[in-house]
């Protein structure tokens, strides 16, 4: 587990995103940034969460707040959810969970008495100079964007 706190500079990171982009945190200094990772697109916690940040976005926009949500799907595993759903922000794929594992949420879960490795759902709040100003982890969903929104 990554030991990352409040007030850590955030690890940097060069990820393909949907739409065959590429997306770079550095390259948003100066602006506030969530990062929230999430286990697997187009499963119901998961699809629930994507919305709730989409159905959210012109406040995040008004706050200058850019999203970039991030899990093991393949960019164009993150198309089709992005078509289907409407989504309006940038997925970030982290196939080998080289990132996951620097910002510590790539771990061990259970599930029926299975051990196995995943990806635990955190946000991430970045403030301007990169810095982690905000940390949730384990989320659960229901009510989750509406208290990133207040924390910002």
């Amino acid at each position: 587990m990554s030991g990352l706190d409040i007030g850590d500079k955030a690890p940097d990171f060069s990820l393909p995103t949907d739409g065959g982009g590429n997306i770079t945190l550095s390259d948003f200094k100066g602006q506030k940034i969530i990062i929230y990772f999430y286990p697997k697109d187009d499963t119901s916690g998961c699809t629930k969460e994507a919305c709730a940040f989409n159905d959210n976005l012109p406040d995040f926009e008004k706050l200058g707040v850019k999203i970039i949500g991030i899990s093991k799907d393949s960019p164009q595993k993150h198309d089709k959810f992005k078509e289907k759903y409407g989504l309006k922000f940038t997925l970030a794929s982290d196939e080998e969970c080289k990132i996951c594992e620097k910002y510590g949420t790539w771990v061990e879960k259970s599930m029926y008495g299975r051990k196995y490795m995943g990806i635990e759902r955190t946000t991430f709040l970045i403030d301007e100079d990169g810095k982690i100003k905000k940390i949730w982890r384990k989320v659960k969903v229901k009510n989750h964007v509406e208290e990133v929104l207040k924390n910002i």
